[in-house]
């Protein structure tokens, strides 16, 4: 009964986890964090997204532990938690990259049969 409990809990976490990853602009913030900490504002006009926007995506990525701010004064900077979610994200690039070219071949080759 516990360990079941646990494993519900974990895989709830890493369902938390991945619907962080779940927005577009979220992924954009976190791109343009791996090149280097940021400020809403810088955040918000690099990506064009509207300040507003921008603050409720960080506070999502922030409350899922992907990115973490440190305060200076009155300037509240971003950084990204952890490199390795940049080299997780590029593997999922991959991986719907080469899926993309495979669903392109069978698309291919069902028009050539029909030729």
């Amino acid at each position: 009964m516990v360990n079941a409990t646990l494993q519900q809990e974990i895989t709830q976490l890493e369902a938390n986890f991945c619907a962080a990853l779940s927005d577009p602009n979220r992924l954009l913030i976190l791109y343009a964090l791996h090149d280097g900490p940021r400020n809403v504002t810088d955040l918000a006009n690099e990506l064009g997204i509207n300040q507003p926007t921008t603050s409720r995506h960080l506070k999502i990525l922030r409350e899922r532990g992907l990115v973490n701010a440190v305060r200076s004064g009155t300037t509240i900077t971003y950084h990204l938690f952890d490199t390795r979610l940049i080299q997780a994200l590029d593997i999922m690039r991959s991986i719907m990259r080469d899926r993309l070219a495979y669903q392109t071949n069978l698309i291919n080759e069902t028009t050539q049969e029909n030729v």
